[in-house]
């Protein structure tokens, strides 16, 4: 059971800005072969997801405190990345899984208003999907 909490926590934590690698950890446990490769990939994108549904959260909330000095982005950056959400809408949610770029499209989308629903719809899809596609290739690789 700590083997799908570690990959719980780890794919939480990397859907949100803190730095963590939750496809290593999900490798090495495909490697090890004593856990069901479906329950891995659930797991971990169970975790991701959630941390996703944080940022979005954020998303809803943090960017009333724009203009104060601690806040994590600059205004040319906020714009960038509306002006990236707007050009590609919902859709761009889709590039949710890509590192670097992923997180900030999830807290964009929850301060630009987008709805929850499909929010978690495509979140999901992306973040299985890129699990999924590790799992099947860690395996075929073995």
């Amino acid at each position: 059971m700590t083997s799908y909490a570690a990959l719980f926590i780890s794919a939480l934590v990397a859907a949100t800005i803190l730095p963590m690698q939750s496809e290593a950890l999900l490798v090495a446990l495909l490697v090890l072969g004593d856990k069901p490769i479906a329950g891995l990939v659930l797991i971990a994108t169970a975790g991701n997801v959630i941390g996703s549904v944080f940022n979005w959260y954020l998303g809803r909330f943090l960017t009333r405190f724009q203009h104060k000095r601690w806040f994590p982005a600059s205004a040319k950056q906020l714009v960038k990345a509306e002006n990236w959400y707007l050009r590609y809408g919902r859709w761009s949610l889709l590039a949710s899984w890509l590192p670097v770029i992923g997180d900030p499209i999830t807290v964009m989308a929850g301060a630009l208003g987008e709805r929850f629903m499909p929010f978690l719809v495509l979140v999901t899809l992306a973040k299985g999907g890129r699990y999924t596609a590790l799992a099947l290739a860690t395996v075929f690789w073995l």
